[in-house]
């Protein structure tokens, strides 16, 4: 890490910024969230800055401890009452645009293959086409809650997929992570994501992005209506 280029940490903790940052302001400014959210970050930093995720020959592996508590969060928002009026209450636009996050990361993980800390699979040279989401991201928010010409079932859709896209990209990470269960790149496994910045991928962005394409998918699916209305010509 420390001959890593300074301008890849530096990306990577703006763009953490900038999604906490729109997922709160899709959250209507939700204190609670946001200080959940910031203690999270806080707690998974001096983790990761104690080198504890670099062993990863441990079963379970130590990883999991990035991503289950996120998912068991995820969980507890769907089933509860407290949390389906939480997840009503996000502003669906907001959780469209905050999509855009996923250039930024996916150019830090070409630069992290560059420097040999991510196999090219995990890139958009490889396997791993995310970065559509983030492109489409703007034109989705333009097209549906702008100019409104776009309906629920083509936003659906593009949950859908982007969601897919995503799903993908998480496989090939997890299968690349030196633990006893790699499946890939055993020539250059996904050694950044054990190491501080980048544990927060895992652990916050990529829960987040999760989150906002469950929450747009089970509104889309219960009162599609209530959330676009499109413009006639």
């Amino acid at each position: 890490m420390e001959n890593l280029p300074f301008y890849i940490s530096l990306v990577f903790g703006l763009t953490v910024l900038a999604a906490v940052f729109i997922f709160y302001s899709a959250a209507n400014h939700s204190k609670t969230f946001l200080l959940i959210i910031t203690l999270w970050i806080i707690v998974q930093s001096i983790v990761g800055l104690s080198g504890f995720y670099r062993d990863e020959s441990t079963i379970p592996p130590r990883f999991s401890l990035l991503v289950f508590p996120p998912l068991v969060m995820i969980f507890l928002l769907f089933i509860t009452k407290k949390g389906k009026i939480f997840i009503d209450s996000l502003s669906m636009k907001w959780l469209a645009f905050f999509h855009i996050v996923r250039i930024p990361v996916e150019l830090v993980l070409f630069w992290l293959f560059l420097n040999k800390m991510v196999p090219g699979l995990m890139t958009f040279e490889g396997r791993n086409f995310d970065v559509l989401s983030g492109i489409s991201a703007p034109m989705i928010y333009y097209f549906v809650f702008v100019k409104k010409i776009i309906g629920p079932k083509l936003l659906l859709v593009w949950n859908f997929i982007c969601l897919g896209l995503l799903l993908n990209v998480v496989s090939i990470a997890v299968l690349s992570l030196p633990t006893p269960f790699q499946q890939f790149a055993f020539e250059q496994p996904n050694v950044a994501l054990l190491e501080f910045p980048f544990v927060l991928l895992p652990s916050v962005l990529v829960p987040l992005v999760l989150f906002a394409h469950l929450t747009a998918i089970r509104r889309l699916l219960q009162k599609p209506t209530d959330i676009v209305t499109i413009q006639m010509p």
